[in-house]
């Protein structure tokens, strides 16, 4: 639920900053433990962690309260070889027959296979105009962040909780505080959003966000385009922060006009007037500031087996012994994991598999990106390297431009959309100790499929890079 044109304006010397903005928006009522109980505006559901969440209602005799601010789609389980129908994994088809039936039963627009709109919860949101700013976005996965790139307050959720919105469009929540992220001046070539998030965590840790929402600022921010900005509000979870957001602007606007599900015509100008009037103003109060200079930002690479051990690509991997007493332990574990040498730089550390794609960076930008590294050379030997676009339309649109035959005369192999080797719910996994460079968001120990499976998070064009040489590469030195 969007703040409507007749909304309260925020008053001249308004301190609040966005998220104070949506949240008090969105208030039903303070609760006596010190939640907020919080009007949901969207809704956002897919095949896996809703099938519980329909029984629950099922079983109490309720129903969805408002089944048009919910949308479903699948992509953790579907297959990105061939989505043919049955699906040759019986327990997806089975997860997908649920999802179709309780869309159908509760009235609940489904975007499947035969729509042309399926694909990663967090990619068809935005592409679709549902996702807008200033609005509370709840959706039973940890990088519902993502939509925090169009000023709205964006979070996952837990199957009860999505059993509690599906039946009141209410949860509650304690607000959390707000963190503000200025990054500073500009990027280098081949520096990109993604380098930009993992070197926030490294500086952060994984543990920095927790209890705050992070606002994103400063002139390699606003400089970003949408899908850049949510690379960066797509791996705030990461970083144990619970929201991601960037202040809407006239790049926002801009990306959303003309989109199937966003307002049109006057109606949109309206709305346009209201979403300014959201946006954190430049007297307001934070919980706390942080400032990083873009420039001092590299081509990223995590070598550990959690997304805030990273290093640039021609930095050494610490040594334990150099490290603080309460973070050695984390670092022999990490490098005894994936087998790498402290001290050593990560560049040149041999792949196996490649993956692009991801609810963090599988849009059209980044499969541009990772083209533009492809056009040089072929994928090396022994390298098996997957695109996976993130959506049907991004698929649409990588056909239009030709990349998908870019990918597939390189050697990579060409996917439907999903989510593919992110995480291990569909046939794409790694296999034995395999190491993997990944565009995706996580590098937990066995997050790929394989329980002894290696991941090194990067940016797509450092992945393409990977996959051309066999080893991890400065993709500067590739463009």
């Amino acid at each position: 639920m969007s703040p409507s044109p007749d909304s309260p304006s925020p008053r001249q010397g308004d301190a609040r900053n966005l998220l104070d903005r949506v949240w008090d928006l969105h208030t039903v009522r303070e609760l006596p433990n010190g939640q907020t109980q919080l009007l949901i505006g969207t809704h956002l559901i897919h095949e896996v962690t809703s099938p519980q969440a329909f029984q629950m209602l099922r079983e109490r005799g309720l129903g969805v309260r408002f089944p048009q601010r919910t949308f479903a789609t699948v992509d953790h389980i579907i297959p990105t070889d061939s989505q043919l129908r049955p699906l040759s994994d019986s327990l997806a088809e089975e997860m997908m027959r649920a999802l179709e039936a309780n869309c159908r039963e509760f009235g609940i627009t489904l975007f499947d296979p035969t729509s042309g709109h399926q694909g990663i919860v967090h990619v068809i949101g935005p592409e679709l105009g549902i996702t807008q700013p200033g609005t509370t976005i709840a959706c039973g996965d940890s990088h519902t962040s993502t939509h925090g790139a169009f000023g709205a307050i964006a979070f996952g959720i837990g199957t009860s909780q999505v059993r509690d919105v599906l039946a009141t469009q209410c949860m509650a929540i304690a607000r959390p505080a707000v963190r503000r992220i200025d990054v500073t001046n500009k990027l280098g070539g081949g520096v990109y959003a993604k380098d930009v998030i993992l070197a926030i965590i490294r500086q952060l840790g994984v543990k920095g966000g927790v209890g705050f929402a992070y606002e994103y600022g400063g002139a390699v921010i606003e400089g970003m385009t949408l899908e850049e900005r949510m690379t960066v509000c797509n791996m705030s979870i990461e970083g144990g922060a619970r929201v991601g957001y960037v202040n809407p602007d006239e790049t926002t606007f801009e990306y959303l006009r003309g989109r199937d599900h966003a307002p049109q015509g006057e109606a949109f100008d309206a709305a346009v007037a209201g979403w300014r009037e959201i946006a954190s103003g430049p007297g307001s109060r934070y919980d706390d500031r942080v400032e990083l200079d873009g420039r001092d930002i590299q081509p990223t690479v995590t070598w550990g087996i959690n997304p805030g051990q990273s290093v640039g690509v021609n930095e050494p991997i610490p040594r334990p012994a150099e490290a603080r007493d309460e973070e050695r332990a984390s670092l022999e574990e990490a490098l005894a994991f994936m087998e790498l040498a402290p001290g050593e730089p990560v560049a040149g550390t041999k792949v196996d598999v490649a993956f692009i794609g991801s609810c963090t960076n599988g849009r059209i930008s980044d499969l541009r990106e990772a083209a533009r590294v492809a056009r040089t050379g072929k994928v090396a030997p022994g390298v098996r390297a997957l695109v996976v676009p993130g959506s049907q339309a991004v698929a649409r649109q990588a056909l239009d431009e030709g990349l998908d035959e870019v990918f597939r005369s390189a050697g990579f192999e060409w996917r439907e959309p999903g989510c593919s080797m992110c995480l291990a719910m569909n046939p794409d996994k790694l296999v034995g100790r395999e190491l993997c460079a990944s565009s995706s968001n996580r590098n937990f120990k066995g997050r790929q499929g394989s329980p002894t499976g290696r991941t090194l998070l990067m940016s797509p064009a450092m992945v393409a890079a990977a996959a051309l040489k066999g080893s991890v590469t400065d993709v500067r030195e590739v463009l």
